[in-house]
C-alpha cells in the first residue's frame, strides 16, 4: 500500500490526459525556504507528491511525521495554502 504522501502515476494526467500543465521544472523553483509542492521518483521507481522546502543544498521532504529525506524532484508547483497543511 502506498503512503500517505504517494499517490498514483495516473493522477498526474489531466482529463485530457496532459502533464499536469500547473508543474514547473524544478529548476524554477523557489529556493528561499518556502514551501511547494514537488513531483520525486523513489527508489522502488514510485512517483510521489510531497511538500517540500529547499534548504542545506537540497530538497528536503517528510516522509513521516518524524522522518525527513533529501529527495531530487523533476517538478514543482505551490503548495496549498497554510491551511491545508497538516
Amino acid at each position: 500500500m502506498a503512503g500517505w504522501n504517494q499517490i498514483q502515476a495516473a493522477a498526474f494526467c489531466g482529463s485530457n490526459g496532459d502533464d499536469m500543465t500547473d508543474r514547473k521544472p524544478i529548476a524554477t523553483a523557489p529556493t528561499d525556504g518556502s514551501k511547494v509542492s514537488v513531483t520525486w521518483k523513489d527508489s522502488d521507481g514510485v512517483i510521489n507528491e510531497s511538500i517540500a522546502q529547499y534548504r542545506d543544498d537540497g530538497w528536503w521532504v517528510y516522509t513521516d511525521s518524524h522522518t525527513q529525506k533529501k529527495v531530487e524532484p523533476t517538478s514543482w508547483r505551490p503548495a496549498a495554502s497554510d491551511d491545508d497543511d497538516q
